[in-house]
């Protein structure tokens, strides 16, 4: 049986709607992040070394990192499904935007959330000025612009095709749902990017969708 270790409020979320897109039966274990922190609480060292989500557990197998993941579960379980076929222009896209969620996407929307921190943490007053003016130097000069460079690139992917591997969906797709998730609520999308708010809106329209978030409980993109 695969067991989903679920922090709250993470990538995890999304390997849940991968499973019931797929119709796997799985078990959830719940973990909630430190109310002062927002980390992961130390009991998923026990799963896993690093203590991170997401992990899954199928057996006596371990696999953490959401793309190796939804590789696993693709490759073990997947009978085919959501992943275009071997050799194909598709697959080369699913490739691409499979590893394109965290190794390009994330790390800025990441890096904005952890200065957005800094702007407001409360400090002495003398040296408030100093790191707020720095987090804006940091925003301004390197974090949104590379934002709005890669949302402009996805924008007008999604202008010439419905799914990240064209014209079907696939888990592409939901290894993309966190990022974006967390651009909408970190940066805003607005009417500059309406494909994006339209693929938004049909990845969340979907019944596996929303069987996870039952699965999974409250869920935002937030925390990081």
């Amino acid at each position: 049986m695969i067991t989903v270790h679920h922090l709250e409020n993470s990538r995890s979320q999304r390997l849940l709607w991968l499973l019931e897109e797929l119709g796997l039966p799985y078990t959830v274990k719940r973990y909630a992040r430190d109310r002062k922190t927002l980390l992961a609480p130390p009991e998923l060292k026990q799963v896993h070394p690093l203590g991170k989500s997401p992990v899954i557990t199928d057996g006596d197998i371990t696999v953490a990192e959401s793309g190796a993941i939804i590789e696993y579960l693709l490759d073990t379980h997947g009978a085919g499904r959501l992943r275009p076929a071997a050799g194909t222009a598709e697959r080369r896209q699913f490739t691409y935007w499979l590893h394109f969620a965290e190794g390009s996407a994330m790390p800025f929307l990441l890096m904005k959330l952890v200065f957005d921190k800094v702007r407001s943490a409360p400090v002495p007053f003398f040296i408030k000025p100093i790191m707020k003016g720095v987090a804006d130097q940091v925003g301004q000069s390197f974090l949104m612009p590379n934002i709005t460079g890669q949302l402009a690139f996805i924008e007008s992917t999604l202008a010439a095709q419905p799914w990240f591997a064209g014209a079907e969906f696939s888990a592409a797709d939901v290894q993309m749902s966190y990022p974006l998730e967390a651009a909408a609520e970190r940066v805003g999308l607005g009417a500059s990017h309406p494909h994006i708010t339209a693929w938004l809106e049909r990845i969340h329209a979907r019944p596996a969708y929303q069987r996870a978030l039952v699965q999974g409980g409250p869920y935002s993109a937030v925390p990081g």
